[in-house]
């Protein structure tokens, strides 16, 4: 395994600067967020561009990986979080076509994995989204698989509000949904895992591995506490709303040494990539910093 962070905390800092830093905190892997270039998409920890897709050529997708190698860092994969499923059709034709671009980028560049979400209508149920998924993601995968790469959908219900039941903004987030994925497109995608995600919305996270660990691409590292005064006030029907609160590995729910042991019996050897957005730990980078730095020293034990 490499343990690596992902870049999107720093969307002022320029790409080497980072991964000097992270090179010299022992590091050896970074997901690179690639959201456009020209602006979009803005909420925390995502609209980061640190490398510009559009019309990327090999010659300075080689530079880019040449760097990076000389400061001692792959590229577990490349980042692009937007939402594909979103009622208006303008803006799915917008984030697919950055999409696919991210998905090319990284075909150039000879890495494997492109993360993202397949998203989620807000207003629709899952089966409604899902049929909805059956005729958008199609020439998506085809696009990845052509370009030699792997498309990883993250395990996230992206709720943010009281307004978004029930579909939320990413319908890959339950056993019952990622079977169809699966008996979809087979190994031409694969999952992008976060054990956070799983705490709140009481999932058997070991349960979770054993079933899917064989098809895990890359994994996130990010913790998740429940408040119990929030879950008290709110109740478990505000889905998350005012208690489920994202943290730095090690500051959470989350139990690390099982969440490895479970990794390593389903056989999963690819990237474990820090996911930051712990509130504590940010405003500049010297805070972003120091979060990676103590979820660095929790988890580094168990990657070997």
């Amino acid at each position: 395994m490499q343990l690596g962070i992902l870049t999107a905390p720093f969307p002022d800092t320029p790409l080497l600067e980072v991964a000097d830093w992270a090179a010299g905190a022992g590091f050896t892997a970074m997901e690179i967020a690639c959201w456009p270039a020209s602006g979009g998409e803005k909420r925390r920890y995502a609209g980061t561009s640190h490398i510009d897709v559009d019309g990327l050529t090999k010659a300075q997708g080689d530079e880019i990986t040449g760097a990076l190698a000389e400061r001692g860092i792959t590229i577990s994969a490349l980042g692009y979080y937007p939402n594909p499923l979103h009622a208006d059709a303008a803006h799915r034709d917008q984030v697919i076509g950055h999409l696919k671009k991210v998905i090319t980028a990284a075909g150039v560049m000879g890495i494997k994995v492109v993360n993202s979400f397949m998203g989620g209508d807000r207003a629709l149920n899952v089966d409604e989204n899902w049929s909805r998924a059956l005729e958008i993601f199609p020439d998506i995968v085809a696009h990845a698989d052509a370009s030699g790469v792997t498309l990883a959908f993250e395990n996230c219900p992206m709720i943010f509000s009281h307004d978004e039941w029930p579909g939320g903004h990413n319908i890959a987030y339950s056993p019952k949904v990622w079977r169809r994925i699966f008996e979809a497109w087979g190994d031409k995608v694969g999952m992008n895992y976060d054990p956070s995600h799983l705490v709140w919305q009481m999932i058997d996270q070991s349960r979770f591995v054993r079933e899917f660990g064989g098809r895990m691409v890359h994994v996130h590292a990010k913790d998740l506490t429940i408040d119990r005064d929030g879950l008290y006030e709110n109740g478990i029907m505000s889905l998350g709303m005012g208690w489920q609160v994202p943290r730095m590995p090690g500051l959470g729910d989350v139990d690390w040494a099982r969440f490895f042991a479970d990794l390593y019996r389903a056989g999963y050897d690819g990237p474990v990539i820090i996911e930051h957005e712990d509130r504590n730990f940010e405003g500049t980078d010297e805070k972003v910093k120091r979060g990676f730095a103590l979820a660095r020293d929790v988890l580094a034990p168990f990657v070997k």
